[in-house]
Parts: C-alpha cells; sequence; structure tokens
C-alpha cells in the first residue's frame, strides 16, 4: 500500500463547511477530531506524529528553546537529529520490502533517514547576505526540482508576502517526486492556512476566499495522488483560535529588574545568559527560564496573577527527567484563550533591538506573527522594499526594517491543548481511532500496513 500524507496546517472542523473538496473527501473517508499536542505548535506536533511519543521521549518541547550550556536562544532549526527517538519512516523499512519516504517540508527536514526530502534552506555566504534557496536529499534533487519547477517562492513561504504561492510549489514539488520516484510514503506540508488565520483570524471576512485557495489545491492533489493507486490521508497540527490581546511577559519581568539588558549601538538586546529570569514565547505558551531559583515561588505567583495568563504549568511535573526537562524552561505558562506571548522586552520602540523590524526567525528570542504585516505606519513600504532589493542585487548590506511592532494586529494563535472541538487538528481518511498526536503516528503505520 502506497500512502501519501497531507498535512495541511490550521485546518479544524470549524472550516470543513466551507471547503467543499475536502468535505467531500471527509465524507467519503472519514473525519475524526483529536485533542492537540502540547505544546500545540508546529516543532512538537510534527515530532509527536513522526515519532509516536511525547516531548519527554522525543525532547521537542516548543518550535525553540533556550540552549542552557550555550546560553543561546535557538529556533527553528532543522537538524532532525534534534528529535530523539525512531521515525515512523525507519519503522516501516523496515517491514516493507523497498521501501522509501520523500518528506517535503516537514520540519527538522535535514540529515533525516528519509530517502527524498526537500525543505526551504537559505544560503549564508560570509559577506552577510542571505539567499533563498531550498535543501534536499539526495543533494542532486536540488538543482533538478529548481530546473523544472523554478525557484520555491520564499517571500510567499513566510513574512508579509506569505501566501497560497508556496503550498502550490510544494504540491508541485510532491507530484514531481512522485512522478520520479515513486515514493511509497509522502509526506507533503502545505502551510497556506496559517497565514491568513493568524493574521486575520478565523473569523475574519477574508478567510473563505483563503479556504477555497487550499481547499482546491489540496483536492487537486489528493486526486492526483488516488489516480496513481496512492491512498491519502490528510492531517491537521493544530487549529487556529481567535485572539484580542498580547501578553509581553519580558516587559512584566523587567520591571521586576529581573532582565539583563545590553545597549548595542545605542539599541537594546537582551542577554539571557545573565538575566534572573526570562521568557521564550511560542505563539500561546511561554516557556520561563530561571537563573536565579530563589526567585521560583514568586515568579509563579507573578505569573498567575498576571491578567491573560491561564495557567501555569510546572515542567517537572509534564515530563520525566531528560531531554525535555532539559531544553524546556522552569515554567510554561499558557495563555487566556484569546491572548498569546510576544517576546518584547523593550519598553520604548525607538530602542528595540535592530532585528525585531525584519523578518528574522533565528535571531528573536521566541515567535514573531508579526512578521506576516508590513508595518501600517511605513509610507510608501513597497518602495522601502524596493530600494532594499536594489541595494542587495548591487551587492551592498541594508535592513528591511518593514516589520510593525504593533501586536495587536495578530488576530489568531495556537499553543493551547485545551481548546473547542471545532478548534481541534483532524485526521481525514481513517477510521483509526485517534485521542492524540501520538495516535496519529499509529494511523499512519495501520494505512502504511494496509488497514483503516
Amino acid at each position: 500500500m502506497r500512502l501519501a500524507v497531507i498535512n495541511l496546517v490550521g485546518l479544524s472542523k470549524s472550516l470543513l463547511p466551507r471547503m467543499p473538496g475536502l468535505s467531500a473527501f471527509a465524507e467519503k473517508n472519514g473525519l475524526q477530531s483529536l485533542p492537540p499536542a502540547f505544546p500545540a505548535v508546529t516543532c512538537t506536533a510534527q515530532s509527536s506524529i513522526l515519532t509516536g511519543t511525547s516531548p519527554s521521549h522525543h525532547g521537542i518541547v516548543a518550535n525553540g528553546w533556550y540552549d542552557r550550556e550555550n546560553a543561546e536562544v535557538r529556533f527553528w532549526k532543522q537538524s532532525n537529529h534534534l528529535v530523539h527517538g525512531q521515525k515512523l519512516w525507519d519503522t516501516l523499512r523496515r517491514e516493507i520490502p523497498g521501501f522509501t519516504c520523500a518528506k517535503l517540508f516537514w520540519w527538522y527536514n535535514m540529515h533525516s533517514t528519509a530517502d527524498f526530502a526537500i525543505t526551504p534552506r537559505p544560503l549564508y555566504p560570509a559577506d552577510g547576505r542571505k539567499v533563498f534557496d531550498i535543501h534536499t536529499q539526495p543533494m542532486d534533487l536540488r538543482e533538478q526540482v529548481k530546473n523544472d519547477l523554478g525557484p520555491f517562492p520564499f517571500p510567499a513561504f513566510w513574512g508579509p508576502a506569505a501566501g497560497i504561492a508556496s503550498s502550490q510549489w510544494i504540491a508541485a514539488s510532491a507530484k514531481w517526486i512522485e512522478e520520479k520516484h515513486s515514493p511509497t510514503l509522502s509526506l507533503v506540508y502545505l502551510p497556506h492556512l496559517d497565514y491568513p488565520l493568524q493574521k486575520d483570524g478565523p473569523l475574519a471576512p477574508t478567510i473563505p476566499a483563503e479556504l477555497e485557495k487550499i481547499d482546491h489545491l489540496a483536492t487537486e492533489l489528493i486526486h492526483f495522488y488516488e489516480q496513481r493507486g496512492v491512498r491519502v490521508l490528510v492531517l491537521s497540527e493544530y487549529g487556529i483560535s481567535p485572539v484580542t490581546r498580547a501578553i509581553h511577559l519580558n516587559r512584566l519581568f523587567r520591571q521586576q529588574g529581573w532582565l539583563q539588558l545590553k545597549d548595542e549601538l545605542g539599541l537594546e538586546t537582551l542577554d539571557c545568559g545573565a538575566s534572573r529570569v526570562f521568557a521564550i514565547a511560542d505563539h500561546q505558551v511561554a516557556h520561563i527560564y530561571l537563573n536565579d531559583r530563589s526567585l521560583h515561588a514568586q515568579v509563579r505567583s507573578l505569573l498567575e496573577s498576571t491578567p491573560g495568563v491561564d495557567e501555569v504549568r510546572l515542567t517537572a511535573d509534564l515530563w520525566e527527567n531528560g531531554v525535555a526537562t532539559e531544553r524546556a524552561g522552569d515554567f510554561i505558562a499558557i495563555s487566556a484563550p484569546d491572548a498569546w506571548f510576544t517576546y518584547y522586552f523593550w519598553e520604548d520602540d525607538a530602542l528595540a533591538p535592530d532585528y525585531a523590524r525584519t523578518i528574522d526567525i533565528h535571531r528573536k528570542p521566541g515567535y514573531d506573527p508579526c512578521e506576516l504585516f508590513l508595518d501600517p505606519a511605513l509610507r510608501l513600504p513597497k518602495l522601502r522594499i524596493a530600494k532594499f532589493l536594489l541595494k542587495k542585487k548591487l551587492g551592498l548590506r541594508a535592513l528591511l526594517d518593514v516589520i510593525p511592532l504593533d501586536a495587536t494586529l495578530v488576530k489568531g494563535s495556537h499553543g493551547r491543548d485545551q481548546v473547542p472541538d471545532a478548534e481541534c487538528p483532524v485526521l481525514l481518511g481513517s477510521s483509526f481511532p485517534v485521542h492524540s498526536a501520538e495516535d496519529l503516528h499509529e494511523a499512519i503505520l495501520a494505512a502504511a500496513r494496509g488497514k483503516f
């Protein structure tokens, strides 16, 4: 049995009535909703799906965390070695003669044991430039797929220009891999809904048009696979909740005198290693790290009394000692359903670090959905972008500082594991009973074995 698993980010039961193609697929092949992983964020959910284990074992406690040994925040890393445990393609390879797996744009997609992989990966020459590109496995796929499909539209994958074009290219690459290599298992990540649902919120009048775009694309991809005798499952990692407020924990800690800030060329940066307490924000969850353990009770009391903080969980109670507790904060704060956490630590926008107004997913000590927006306060932002691109083409250095610092722009978020059923992730195409992200692992194995 050959199988394709389409990971359609942000899909929830509440959205399906406005998606006729996927609704028909679900009616024919089955629909289940399930509680999200915790935290309900991309890297944790995918790792639970692909290993069938919790963060206690695979170690992915968020999209990024504070590395205590290096005293550095590390977000959106790509090595598959970070994910501990056996991956589902290794399990199936031992069972199915000639088994091959294609992993297309799922995260932690570098240096895995999957047979074919394509993932976004810019080039960083020594002169400070950032050149959009992809990484592939085997390496020679990189030029082959770009020659046939054109370059991956990186600006459509993340940033103010994010949109359907990136998902269209990924779907085309899935067809390309299928036609050239016919893998036994294809894992395909379609990110489109993440963008409008976070920018505008799931209740916005703009959403039906976006649902139509991804419904058409996903349905066409399903039909392509089915015509080639490939069974299809569709799943999601989380749903998106509407939000109306942002919580700035690091500003709160700053007011307590717990942050260590550094003046860098007249702007403020956060020195995590020298701070007594700090937060690493990731959507609706935040890891709270204590370098000064004497503040344990005081920090917890402060968090629990902060408006917009719904719950504070002790990491040691969540996960057994091991890789997860080594990486995670001492506490994990969970926002109220209508709130989310920023990483912001400055109090005066004029002193915000230079990266704050740029698209910089690796440098920021937390996730920043404001990277999906152009700053509405800017006059002629497209002209500013054009000047930046011209300088870049001429080999000059420049700062693309067009991202707003207004967290109230964000209208959708995720991360909580306790959400209404309508906002839960879903599984389409299997009757295998699923009650967790780990169960999705078993559902995929069962489908690949020709069951359920």
